[in-house]
């Protein structure tokens, strides 16, 4: 099975915005990933709900929300009202995890859950079967462009272990200093979906890089 590209709208070019969006829609990428920053739960800013009406308005593909932000259960009607395909929520900001993900499949979302570098796959076992799937980030959320964190591959294959025992159908997802290097020994690791923004928006054709991700 190829794996699903889901490129970061993050990396786009916000004077060009429309015009990236319009590439990811006529690539082979499978979703549109689509960070959300508080500056509370990460120390940086992205962008509000006004900025992703408009991406939501433009896009063709799935729409693969990540909020990195403290309280995510407050925004789900906006990330609803969206469209969005995946509304994906921090372990690490959810003190009543299994609520919230009930609360995004309700509203008719597929939930899905993040683990940041520090946090244990282990730590998912009492919920890996309520989820659609997880994101493990391979670098320290907030910023893009960082170098990735080796050890993601064994975080991959320790939660590949635990699907495969528990008879979980979740998705594996990765976000963070992916390229066609990392890309493909997360993909050997067990890893499902790829999250990419510098090294598709920055790369001389975008469109190109992605169909070599997805041929990984």
């Amino acid at each position: 099975m190829k794996p699903l590209i889901s490129p970061s709208i993050l990396s786009a070019n916000f004077a060009n915005l429309a015009k990236d969006i319009e590439m990811i829609n006529q690539s082979d990428a499978d979703w549109a990933h689509i960070d959300i920053m508080d500056g509370v739960f990460v120390p940086n800013i992205s962008f509000g709900f006004p900025v992703l009406k408009f991406v939501a308005e433009l896009s063709t593909k799935p729409l693969d929300v990540h909020l990195m932000i403290v309280e995510p259960q407050k925004f789900i009607p906006e990330v609803k009202a969206l469209g969005a395909h995946v509304m994906n929520v921090h372990f690490e900001a959810c003190t009543h995890l299994h609520s919230v993900i009930q609360q995004i499949r309700d509203a008719g979302m597929q939930p899905a859950v993040t683990i940041n570098p520090a946090t244990p796959v282990s730590f998912l076992e009492d919920i890996i079967n309520d989820v659609y799937m997880v994101l493990i980030m391979s670098v320290n959320p907030g910023f893009g462009g960082q170098k990735f964190i080796p050890h993601s591959l064994n975080k991959v294959r320790q939660l590949r272990e635990l699907i495969d025992r528990t008879g979980s159908k979740a998705l594996i997802q990765v976000d963070g200093g992916v390229n066609m290097e990392t890309g493909k020994a997360l993909i050997e690791a067990g890893a499902d979906v790829l999250v990419a923004g510098n090294a598709i928006f920055n790369a001389p054709d975008p469109m190109d890089t992605i169909k070599q991700l997805k041929a990984l």
